[in-house]
């Protein structure tokens, strides 16, 4: 089994180690430490018998600095989750097949998000059961954590870049049809708490173990957290303050009720953190309040995410994306995100003044934990699957691990 050895500014889930070492063996993380409690010099020679790898710049150690000045140590960082996004490389879960949808994996994943859901939009029954049906594969092979449906059981005054023809009252017949196409993919829903049926659709997620999110509503903060207390595991709030009235003082609403239940361990808020959806001042002001072991950041990114501009479709819907920025063509509405997790990471570092360690933990701790994998990954800790982003200074990846194999 081949062990092999990282080192530079390591980040773990409490602490940044300026000289660090991360050692994996096979798919596995061995070892996590500083530099010092390990060797006792400060290089480490090659090792053909056990597959140590040297911490030269071929293994993603130190990058090389063209102005001739020393190397820059690199940082290691563990992999990215993202519990919601719709695609990317030019290719849209919500009608990409089988054959297409690994194209948007693998950009995110070379991109740093080694574990990710795939999100789906509202969409007509028969839409929903083919497209879940189809990522389905992409689950059983390990390629996605799971698939998460974003409606159809939404509000439709706060639809957003959602089709407002496909948003229905809860169909528990259409919602079964779909988890059954699944057959055990989906593992998170986005609905919003008013819906008619709602007390059902509580039951059948329980039943099938899908975590419930709440979002693209127009309620009132009541009636959140009554639902929010209802449903059954992890809770989370879809893209805090997008697809939700804004907070006043004599109507607090949904935003409001999900920072309060956060604050009470309750619910877990996805941020989009991307200079579009948020103010960078937003984006620290939740953290400060709630703390990063209570925010998931997300990209939501749709097909345009690491390509170029141009006109794209989200769903049934046609998007114009113009600067990196995606809107629906006709009304304008903000369309989804053309940024990575790890781009929110960087942002909220260098524009938000959130910590370095605190911004990756809203990057893969927090989120591993929504989804039940915190005893899996989500940090770099021995026992753990070894997957790792190699970044430099800047926190721009210049290698990826997964499962202990290098991403191409």
């Amino acid at each position: 089994m081949t062990e092999r050895l990282f080192r530079g500014r390591v980040v773990t889930a409490d602490a940044v180690i300026d000289d660090g070492v991360v050692i994996t063996r096979g798919e596995r993380i061995e070892w996590v430490g500083p530099a010092s409690d390990r060797f006792d010099s400060g290089i480490v020679s090659d090792r053909s018998d056990s597959g140590i790898v040297s911490d030269r710049s071929d293994s993603g150690i130190e990058s090389d600095r063209s102005d001739g000045g020393p190397a820059t140590p690199l940082t290691l960082l563990p992999g990215m989750v993202d519990v919601h996004c719709h695609g990317g490389g030019g290719v849209g879960f919500p009608d990409a097949t089988a054959d297409s949808a690994p194209t948007a994996v693998r950009f995110h994943r070379r991109r740093g998000t080694t574990t990710m859901l795939a999100s789906l939009v509202s969409a007509p029954a028969d839409v929903l059961v083919r497209q879940t049906s189809a990522l389905a594969t992409l689950w059983h092979s390990g390629d996605i954590a799971g698939v998460h449906l974003e409606g159809p059981f939404l509000a439709v005054s706060r639809c957003g870049a959602q089709d407002p023809a496909s948003i229905v009252p809860v169909d528990v017949e259409m919602l079964d049809r779909v988890l059954t196409a699944g057959q055990g993919a989906v593992r998170s829903m986005t609905f919003a708490p008013e819906t008619d049926g709602v007390d059902h659709l509580i039951d059948v997620l329980a039943r099938h173990d899908v975590r419930g999110s709440l979002g693209h509503t127009d309620t009132d903060a009541r009636t959140v957290t009554d639902v929010a207390r209802r449903l059954t595991g992890p809770v989370s709030a879809t893209h805090l303050f997008n697809g939700m009235p804004p907070f006043h003082h004599r109507a607090p609403g949904p935003v409001a009720a999900c920072l309060a239940a956060a604050a009470r361990g309750e619910m877990m808020l996805e941020l989009i953190g991307d200079g579009v959806h948020l103010d960078p001042e937003t984006v620290r002001a939740v953290v400060d309040l709630v703390g990063p072991d209570r925010v998931a950041f997300v990209s939501d990114a749709m097909a345009a995410a690491g390509v170029a501009d141009g006109p794209y479709r989200l769903g049934a819907l046609d998007v114009t994306v113009t600067d990196g920025v995606a809107r629906l063509t006709s009304g304008g509405a903000i369309a989804g995100g053309t940024s990575t997790v790890l781009d929110i990471v960087r942002r909220a570092v260098e524009e938000s003044g959130v910590d370095l360690v605190s911004a990756v933990r809203m990057g893969s701790a927090t989120p591993a934990r929504f989804l039940g994998l915190e005893n899996t990954l989500g940090r770099l800790e021995a026992g753990l699957r070894a997957d790792l982003v190699i970044t430099d200074d800047r926190l721009a990846p210049v290698g990826v691990v997964r499962a202990g194999e290098d991403v191409d």
